[in-house]
């Protein structure tokens, strides 16, 4: 039944045209149907603001001037596209002095095949705490260690990816995710109890258990379901020789490097008035927290540097500088698809479309007259189908959480639960999701090994992921649920 599903997703989603112009369709479609929505007067009351929003039209003479005016600075300020690029200053550099093909010898050679799929989940799902660089790290490493072991490299790089975002709430370290979800719970909850205080860890114990959960399935959706899905792989192949004298010495090199700069980052984050740590020694809510991109992209700079000064692949400056322009030129698609994706998401946000859409399903929701379980159920599905519109966990929160924190703290719910429901809504829907900006990148790494692949068939093989995520995660909570578990320090799942 699973196969038959994701063969018709599969056949409709590769009629549909090239991304790129199916970003240029939906920006159309935004324009128009924010002018049918303005004429309407479709409008709602923000919950937090109690200010009203009102759809507004693209189809006038100030939505034509943003349009115009804007297109330069949409793409510019596009979050991940500096992200992206950035990271890959340092991980191209790598790959093309033949750091990381050295790095998965040594790896491979020494591991169990066996293993090579559960350490690439559990690297994804840790990732996290690295903010949103796990997108563009990882997957193109996993698929590479796949490729090296005679499997597909886009089974790989998709397990990456739907262990980063599918399991995005599952972590075994409080980071600033939790941090900033907890600010808005924190607002959220004063509504009805002024005195009540947010703990960033308020959901600590379910989401590390959580690790426990998405690992297995997500190492079974890959060797069952995913793979076997894929045609037989017929590129280039990794040739996986044992590492040469110069080799060993050019990663001992490496890693001296790679400490070198660990040693200097930790001066700045592990005393207590370290210049990279935040207000009152804060470590979580940090300048050290938004720095992770560059201090990532030191990490495989510097030690790519040290490995070809060692084996002859960098013998001057100019071969550095060559290494990374080759890097960025290999990232030409996903620049053409980040200009697009990024005019389609700024017209979205301009039309309010978004939030009008999130807080009209809030308010479905509230007005069903379901309550108790069925209800926290009911916002999870909401939350996870909101997601597919809008892509930020944040933004969503800040909409979701005036309307629903309340409501069922009047009910007798804990807001760390409310929350937790939220959180788990949010993560299932992110491998599939065309808001999601990083889909783009996967979708441009995928054609880097099947130049035919198309847009349905990349979501045929994610959507098991997120199918099967969501079936279990909810079980698992119900299941919580009825056993009364704590879930996090202070925080249970009803109002003490």
């Amino acid at each position: 039944m699973m196969n038959r599903m994701l063969d018709v997703v599969e056949r409709v989603g590769n009629k549909l045209p090239d991304p790129v112009t199916l970003f240029v369709i939906f920006a159309v479609v935004v324009i128009i149907a924010s002018h049918f929505a303005s004429l309407a007067g479709v409008e709602v009351i923000h919950p937090s603001t109690k200010e009203p929003v009102k759809a507004v039209s693209l189809l006038t003479a100030q939505g034509l001037q943003d349009i115009m005016t804007k297109m330069v600075k949409n793409f510019a300020e596009f979050p991940p596209l500096g992200l992206v690029l950035v990271t890959m200053i340092g991980v191209g550099l790598a790959e093309g002095v033949g750091l990381i093909s050295a790095l998965l010898k040594k790896v491979v050679l020494g591991a169990p095949k066996s293993m090579i799929t559960v350490s690439i989940v559990v690297a994804g799902i840790l990732a996290n705490m690295a903010g949103d660089a796990g997108f563009i790290v990882l997957p193109p490493i996993a698929a590479l260690v796949f490729m090296s072991v005679g499997r597909h490299p886009i089974a790989g790089m998709v397990a990456a990816y739907a262990a980063v975002a599918g399991g995005f709430s599952a972590n075994l370290i409080v980071n600033m995710l939790d941090a900033l979800l907890a600010g808005f719970t924190e607002k959220a909850a004063q509504i009805v109890d002024p005195n009540f205080v947010a703990n960033p860890a308020m959901n600590w114990y379910f989401l590390a258990a959580s690790c426990f959960l998405i690992v297995p399935l997500a190492v079974w959706i890959t060797d069952k379901i995913v793979e076997p899905r894929l045609p037989e792989y017929t590129g280039p192949k990794l040739k996986m020789d044992k590492l040469s004298d110069t080799e060993n010495r050019g990663l001992k090199w490496a890693g001296i490097a790679a400490l070198a700069f660990t040693a200097l980052i930790a001066i700045t984050i592990v005393p207590s008035d370290g210049p990279l740590r935040g207000e009152n020694g804060a470590v979580i809510i940090s300048p050290f927290m938004n720095s992770l991109v560059p201090i990532i992209m030191g990490l495989f700079l510097l030690p790519a540097i040290a490995y070809g000064i060692v084996t002859k692949g960098i013998r001057s400056d100019k071969d550095v500088a060559d290494g990374m322009g080759k890097a960025m030129s290999a990232m030409g698609m996903y620049i053409v698809l980040a200009f697009f994706a990024a005019q389609f998401i700024a017209y979205f946000n301009w039309s309010n479309l978004g939030v009008i859409m999130a807080i009209s399903g809030a308010e479905f929701l509230k007005g069903i007259g379901l309550t108790g379980l069925p209800l926290l159920i009911g916002f999870i599905i909401i939350s996870a189908g909101l997601n597919l519109f809008i892509g930020s966990a944040s933004a969503k929160w800040a909409i979701l959480g005036p309307v629903f924190v309340p409501m069922f703290m009047l009910l007798g719910y804990d807001p760390a639960f409310t929350q937790l429901a939220y959180r788990i809504g949010d993560s299932i829907t992110n491998p599939i999701t065309p808001m999601f900006a990083y889909f783009a990148i996967l979708l441009a790494l995928a054609k880097t090994y099947d130049k035919n692949l198309g847009l349905g068939s990349l979501i045929a093989v994610m959507l098991p992921y997120t199918l099967i995520f969501g079936v279990a995660w909810i079980l698992f909570f119900v299941a919580w649920f009825f056993l009364g578990l704590p879930l996090g320090p202070g925080a249970g799942i009803y109002l003490p």
